[in-house]
């Protein structure tokens, strides 16, 4: 006996025929699955294995991640460009700020030469005043000498004319800054006073001069000639 598939079946009993049926059975489901196991293997090869939370955290872009990082950007520009445009200066900047530079310290050196050559020029006028003073209070002490010991009888006019030459003279010399020396009934002053005598006097205390030999005098606050003095002893 044969069926469609082309088996051959020899039935020897009931019991004989069960089990070959059951056998051939078997063998076809053997045959199904080892036909569908090479299809699984190849579904498992061709499955991509499943990625980690971490992975799949880093391959999604979070959006308020994402912008931070552009503002940070772009902060990180501005602030870059500011630091260009401080550190490019102008040439035009730097030429003018040096000149003015220049020009400051020139106009302080003249202020300082004006103030040096003002103080120079002061104090050699000074010295030629002094000169001058000096070689003219001769010439005063001898009119002084000479209106004291005007004899008596002689001619008024001339004695007259004679005393408004001394005070005229005496009046220029004080414009200028010439004043006398306060001598008489002063305390001895070696500053001031020479010293020439000692005498005793009932209306001066000791240390005080009592008489005036030689006018002295000063130009502002500069001595030039000290008064020639008796002092009490």
């Amino acid at each position: 006996m044969s069926n469609d598939d082309g088996v051959k079946i020899d039935i020897e009993s009931p019991e004989q025929f069960e089990e070959d049926v059951s056998k051939i059975i078997e063998e076809e489901e053997e045959k199904k699955k080892s036909a569908a196991e090479p299809d699984d293997e190849a579904s498992k090869e061709d499955k991509p294995e499943p990625e980690s939370e971490a992975d799949e955290n880093q391959g999604v872009k979070n959006p308020d991640n994402e912008s931070e990082d552009n503002a940070g950007k772009d902060d990180k520009k501005k602030h870059h460009g500011k630091k260009d445009k401080k550190e490019k200066k102008d040439p035009r900047d730097e030429k003018i700020a040096d000149l003015e530079d220049r020009v400051k310290r020139q106009m302080a050196e003249f202020e300082n030469f004006r103030k040096r050559t003002d103080k120079e020029k002061s104090q050699m006028y000074d010295m030629g005043a002094k000169n001058v003073i000096e070689k003219i209070l001769p010439v005063i002490d001898n009119f002084e000498r000479g209106l004291e010991s005007v004899p008596e009888g002689s001619d008024k006019a001339f004695v007259d004319g004679m005393q408004m030459i001394y005070k005229q003279l005496s009046g220029e010399l004080e414009k200028l800054g010439v004043k006398p020396i306060e001598a008489v009934g002063q305390p001895f002053d070696p500053n001031f006073h020479n010293a020439v005598m000692q005498t005793e006097s009932e209306e001066y205390e000791s240390g005080t001069v009592a008489q005036e030999l030689q006018k002295g005098y000063m130009y502002h606050d500069t001595l030039v000639r000290p008064s020639m003095v008796a002092v009490v002893s």
